[in-house]
């Protein structure tokens, strides 16, 4: 940012306040007098807000929207001056593969899809067909999911039919969930969730999904596909163990146990400590060398290569960010625990409740909008590791093949090592939008899973 465009946003925020005195001075003369105090009282508020607005706008808006103006542009070390307008040419160059691999994306997408879709119907079927109140509504549940059955035995056999059946379920999907249909359904997610990716594995090990075989071919021929393929991979394993971790800790932490206060600050400790200092005393921890290697050879077991085999690269980042981020979860998760009224455990005794029933029907439920939040939280924290690899390995992604190329190191990569600006612009908005859907879901979820106690 150069002097010219500071002096221009100097210019502008003086020309705002101008405009807000002159609202507030012209209001006074031709308003009401109840409506003159609501004007000045809005114009002083916004007058108050002004300095942060400018500060947000300065390094964090203006930031935003000039690098999704710079993601169309050829702006690179050769065009610094002058950006060259390509359109969407930097997002097309991101799944670029090097060699055609030998599986269509739009096959395994539609049988993935079909399989998908077969799959919410049959649990509709096994979980809901009860509690669905039209019986339109119930034969188009059996319909569809016979349709579906037809489609995976069918699937290859007849061109085009994966497309036609999958579509075909998704709109009839969402034609039912448009009239109300999802209301009437139980509040089984877990179960749900459990099952259809197990129906999933079912169809995968009987050889129908490809769209994991196609991801698993084109991460070797586009780096960016590759580093999707990392970052999912590390979410899906770091976030739900240091969900899964971050309870279990908090649930101990609300006992009455002795030296619980010592044992919050500890937990919390690896959180507010560096990430470079953490990094480098876990690559000494998983040295071939290190703690972890001594222990499992004096327990008999051979030493295991963590910072050599690009097999441990991200279940390694993954370890060391668990240990950080499990002590701040847990301390969100014991507020919200002491949070819960006491007399809903008092009639719960009352009753002869179990331990676990408790823990079912009360601490779960009124414990859902801590969990909600902490969910978004360690997602969004998730897309974006960066610094535990760029430490770990030296500045490098991995040890080697890339085993450590996260989105975010690949925008670093492209912006700082190959100056390539438009290019990693383009990665950061990929990365922008995929947490948004991410985020989309879980608010969605959220509407039927998280219970806020009046």
């Amino acid at each position: 940012m150069n002097i010219s465009t500071i002096g221009y946003i100097l210019f502008y925020v003086f020309l705002i306040i101008f405009f807000l005195l002159l609202i507030k001075f012209f209001s006074k003369r031709f308003l009401k007098p109840i409506k003159y105090r609501k004007v000045k009282e809005s114009v002083s508020a916004y007058l108050y807000l002004l300095p942060s607005f400018v500060i947000l706008g300065i390094f964090v808006f203006w930031p935003i929207f000039y690098s999704f103006f710079l993601s169309f542009f050829k702006w690179d070390f050769q065009n610094q001056s002058n950006p060259i307008f390509i359109g969407f040419e930097n997002y097309t160059k991101l799944f670029k593969l090097n060699n055609p691999v030998s599986i269509s994306f739009n096959n395994a997408f539609f049988n993935t899809l079909l399989i998908v879709m077969t799959s919410v119907f049959l649990m509709h079927l096994i979980f809901d067909f009860k509690k669905i109140e039209k019986k339109s509504q119930k034969t188009l549940v059996i319909v569809m999911f016979l349709l579906g059955m037809i489609g995976l035995f069918l699937q290859g056999k007849i061109n085009y039919l994966n497309i036609i059946i999958s579509s075909s379920l998704v709109i009839i999907y969402t034609v039912l969930i448009s009239s109300r249909f999802i209301y009437q359904l139980s509040n089984k997610i877990i179960l749900r969730t459990i099952f259809i990716v197990g129906f999933w594995l079912i169809c995968y090990f009987w050889g129908i999904p490809e769209i994991i075989r196609f991801l698993s071919l084109a991460k070797q021929q586009s780096l960016f596909i590759k580093a999707i393929w990392n970052t999912t991979y590390y979410v899906l394993l770091s976030t739900p163990i240091t969900i899964l971790l971050a309870l279990v800790i908090a649930l101990l932490l609300n006992r009455n146990l002795f030296g619980k206060t010592f044992f919050r600050t500890v937990y919390f400790i690896p959180f507010v400590t560096s990430v470079v200092a953490i990094s480098l005393v876990w690559q000494w921890i998983f040295n071939d060398n290190g703690l972890i290697n001594y222990f499992l050879t004096q327990l008999g077991f051979s030493k295991v290569p963590w910072l050599k085999d690009q097999a441990y690269t991200i279940p390694t980042v993954a370890i060391i960010s668990i240990w950080k981020m499990v002590g701040y979860y847990s301390i969100i998760f014991l507020a919200g625990l002491q949070n819960i009224d006491k007399s809903y455990y008092e009639a719960a005794d009352v009753d002869g409740a179990s331990s676990f029933q408790k823990f079912k029907y009360i601490t779960i439920p009124l414990l859902s909008p801590t969990t909600f939040f902490i969910t978004i939280v360690a997602l969004i924290g998730a897309f974006k590791v960066f610094d535990e690899i760029f430490i770990l390995y030296v500045g490098m992604p991995g040890p080697y093949n890339n085993s450590g190329m996260t989105l975010v190191y690949y925008v670093y990569d492209k912006f700082y090592n190959q100056q390539r600006m438009g290019e990693a612009s383009a990665a950061a908005y990929v990365l922008f939008a995929i947490t948004l859907i991410f985020t989309f879901i879980q608010m969605r979820m959220s509407k039927k899973s998280v219970y806020y106690d009046s």
